[in-house]
């Protein structure tokens, strides 16, 4: 075990048996397709008494107007975080009117490009802004593969362990320049590790043949409509899903907060002649922010990001800068077909596990080849984590990926019990648990079994998720609603609607001159 993390959770249990680490803030976003009762891409707009997509806290639209995404404020309690995210599904279904929510992360049957509508935010220049990223996107990597859902996790570790921590660390720094320097430990050493997440919970190995239109090299023909990898766990993480080949050489440093915000703000103001092509305004109509390798922040396309809550119509990188990192948003988890919600309670506790061990462990800074190794790593647990015999690639040399991964869960059990500490039932622990029986068997992995299902019922994938999506559609209509959670929300939409009609009626200058002060910010 690393000595370094021994020592950590040494002092941690000698100076607070179990109270520090317990009570992280945990959030979540949930992307989910709309789709009609065909099975297919719905094309109507985003429902109204939802509320305002620009404006609404909770319920809002990623990529396309079919694309909803749900967000829950962060809470210390995972049950809690999931209860809310149930909330949501239910209130969402009560206004749904011959559709239903798509179970799986890589979409249904969609015709082409065309056919995928761009999500609308009205006339205020804010909106217009959301509006043209999103056909910018569209016209550099096509509208399909954004279609693809993904379901994100915001975590914060308790404002009360900082202190303690740097403390135990001899560490004399301003606290929030540790706090920062601490959660980039984190994130290199998810990097690092966070091959595990799809390896275990990966949903995602088959897909559509509409969604590919040709056979990609490698993949085989499972039946008529769908193409897959046999040993993939996530075809939404690998080559061909959500990824940006252009930006594989980018080169942003996850060594420190500056080092992130140059290598961002540079590719954010460097022009790529590819997107050059496409032009900006074409025949009077904008096809994209920019022309410069990212548009904005959000087009950077990573596993794990820092994050710190933007202030209205200001930069993500600006705020980071200000007012630092206060909590990291880990985007490497699949829509797990199984589940209603989409994510499941062991699912979270493993992960908070995981990324806790992320803190704690040796974290030395990344070069150009160590970060070409994680995304290596990455890579082949996503398309072929399954495979035996797979081998990762480790500080220069090669090991299984099993050897690994059970050296990973040994070193999650320390900080299980910490986090188990006053719980009769411990949770954390038997999350653990849970996965390392999962561990050696493949086949038990939720990958191998949407595979195993799909043959037994000889069922093509967008028949599986139609099925399932029927599923969890009833099983939500079927919660009761209770009318004050029923009030609060339709109130929320309501009002969501005022603050979209206010934002457009103080809009006082062209789109043109605000695009030109947003870029402006520094």
């Amino acid at each position: 075990m690393d000595k370094l993390l021994q020592y950590r959770l040494q002092r941690l249990i000698s100076t607070s048996p179990g109270g520090l680490l317990k009570g992280g803030k945990k959030g979540i976003e949930k992307e989910s397709l709309r789709i009609n009762l065909e099975g297919k891409l719905a094309q109507t707009a985003h429902p109204s008494k939802l509320g305002s997509a620009l404006t609404h806290p909770y319920i809002t639209t990623d990529y396309s107007e079919a694309l909803l995404e749900f967000i829950t404020p962060p809470y210390s309690e995972v049950q809690e975080t999931l209860a809310f995210l149930s909330l949501i599904h239910q209130f969402v279904y009560h206004h749904l009117d011959q559709e239903i929510l798509w179970a799986t992360s890589m979409p249904c049957a969609v015709r082409d490009d065309h056919s995928v509508p761009i999500a609308r935010y009205g006339r205020s220049n804010v909106g217009k802004m959301k509006h043209i990223y999103r056909q910018g996107l569209g016209h550099r990597y096509g509208r399909i593969m954004q279609t693809i859902a993904g379901v994100h996790f915001n975590y914060s570790l308790p404002e009360t362990f900082w202190p303690v921590f740097q403390e135990l660390e001899n560490d004399t720094r301003p606290l929030r320049e540790f706090i920062d320097d601490r959660y980039f430990c984190l994130i290199r050493n998810f990097q690092r590790l966070g091959w595990l997440i799809p390896y275990l919970f990966g949903a995602s190995p088959a897909v559509c043949k509409s969604f590919l239109k040709e056979r990609p090299a490698g993949f085989a023909k499972f039946d008529r409509g769908t193409y897959f990898l046999p040993y993939a766990t996530s075809l939404r993480m690998s080559d061909i899903g959500y990824k940006n080949k252009n930006q594989a050489n980018l080169g942003i440093s996850y060594n420190s907060l500056s080092e992130y915000i140059d290598g961002l703000t540079q590719a954010i103001e460097t022009p790529y002649p590819p997107y050059e092509k496409i032009g900006v305004v074409v025949n009077g109509k904008y096809r994209q922010l920019n022309t410069n390798i990212l548009q904005i922040e959000n087009e950077y396309y990573s596993f794990i990001r820092p994050k710190q809550i933007t202030q209205s119509g200001e930069k993500p990188t600006l705020a980071l800068q200000r007012r630092g990192v206060q909590y990291v948003e880990v985007r490497a988890l699949d829509v797990s077909a199984y589940d209603p919600l989409g994510v499941n309670e062991p699912q979270l506790r493993f992960l908070e596990a995981l990324l806790i061990l992320c803190l704690l462990k040796e974290s030395p800074p990344m070069d150009t080849d160590q970060q070409q190794a994680a995304d290596h790593n990455q890579q082949l647990a996503a398309c072929c984590g399954r495979d035996p015999h797979l081998k990762l690639k480790q500080n220069g040399r090669t090991r299984l990926l099993l050897h690994w991964a059970h050296e990973i869960c040994d070193e999650m059990a320390g900080i299980c019990e910490l986090l188990d500490q006053g719980e009769a039932h411990r949770p954390y622990t038997k999350a653990l648990e849970q996965q390392m029986e999962v561990l050696p068997h493949g086949e038990r992995t939720p990958s191998a079994r949407i595979l195993a299902e799909m043959a037994h019922r000889q069922e093509p994938f967008n028949d599986f998720a139609t099925r399932l999506s029927t599923i969890h559609a009833e099983y939500f209509k079927k919660l009761p609603l209770k009318e004050d959670q029923y009030q609060y929300l339709t109130e929320l939409a309501q009002e969501s609607w005022q603050q979209q009609h206010a934002i457009e009626a103080a809009d006082n200058m062209s789109f043109q001159e605000y695009l030109a002060r947003y870029f402006a910010q520094h």
